[in-house]
């Protein structure tokens, strides 16, 4: 039995002969996309103390939150920004329905949670988005959260008024 004898220039010539992936794109694009019976991608979401489930599927671009519609239930426009970024960063406004549910935290917080879980589900649905996702940094989740309050301080670092008399 002879084995063959390959010559290496390059490290993705390394990456051919051995029969590994050579990009990260090229992995992710390899990968199988995640879905439940529905044809639905799910993903959690979480920021500061809020967690969001979140079910992508095709469709018109219908975002849900909590049974509301979108426009209601985050009423500031920046905050329904926050939530169409990462369709924006994969160039996909408007081809998926997003049912999510949200608890915990306030506005700013849920809005962040359901940014991640959206993210998130995008790359179970299409993992070849991960590559684009990651570098804007959608799928970290912001671990920022609100600090604990000191005994002797009137917050977390405020001191209570001093007084000379």
């Amino acid at each position: 039995m002879a084995e063959e004898t390959q010559t290496v220039t390059d490290l993705k010539d390394l990456g051919a002969a051995t029969g590994v992936v050579a990009s990260a794109e090229e992995a992710a694009a390899a990968a199988e996309p995640k879905l439940d019976a529905q044809g639905r991608a799910y993903a959690t979401g979480k920021r500061k103390d809020a967690v969001a489930r979140v079910w992508i599927k095709p469709g018109a671009g219908k975002v849900t939150v909590n049974g509301r519609d979108v426009e209601t239930y985050f009423a500031r426009p920046v905050l329904r920004m926050i939530l169409n970024q990462p369709f924006l960063v994969a160039e996909r406004t408007g081809q998926y329905d997003v049912m999510c549910t949200v608890s915990g935290g306030g506005l700013s917080g849920q809005a962040g949670a359901v940014r991640h879980g959206i993210s998130r589900a995008l790359v179970s649905f299409e993992p070849g988005l991960r590559p684009l996702l990651k570098r804007g940094g959608f799928l970290t989740r912001d671990s920022r959260v609100v600090e604990r309050k000191k005994y002797g301080k009137a917050k977390a670092r405020r001191s209570f008024q001093f007084s000379k008399r």
